[in-house]
């Protein structure tokens, strides 16, 4: 879960009175939707947002979620969610960092999602083109890449 790539986004939150349970921090649940949001920011830059991946013809479970909860953020924390794209083929997966506004580490995670065929329901054993063309471009548009995905 440490590993961080050149293919991320991060997304600012406050923690809202609603996070927080009766101790007054946050919920462990309500960090997975922190995490959701770094996810949409990183499908974003890589132009396959959910319309877009509901469009693919495939379908995209999350198959495995691990969270390392590191210490409890509060109401009225700032957190900076950072998702990084680390694998992208025969699966996706995304490593997460989240740490309060001056930098110290409050929970690591990671998320593994496969593609499954919209009409038959079938795994597919390795990412469809729709997704990893997209990863490409993304790298080909990355300085010293020279305009050519690797």
């Amino acid at each position: 879960m440490r590993k961080n790539s050149t293919i991320s986004e991060q997304v600012r939150c406050e923690v809202a009175f609603h996070d927080v349970d009766l101790a007054q921090v946050v919920w462990h649940g309500h960090y997975l939707r922190y995490l959701e949001n770094a996810r949409w920011a990183l499908m974003r830059l890589l132009d396959f947002d959910l319309p877009r991946m509901m469009d693919s013809g495939y379908l995209w479970p999350i198959v495995d979620l691990h969270v390392k909860y590191i210490r409890a953020a509060s109401y009225g924390d700032w957190l900076t969610v950072r998702a990084s794209l680390i694998e992208w083929q025969p699966r996706m997966v995304i490593n997460y960092l989240v740490c309060d506004e001056r930098g110290g580490r409050v929970a690591r995670a990671q998320t593994t999602q496969v593609a499954v065929r919209a009409d038959n329901k079938e795994l597919q054993l390795v990412m469809p083109a729709c997704f990893t063309d997209r990863v490409g471009a993304y790298i080909g548009r990355l300085p010293g890449h020279g305009g050519v995905a690797s």
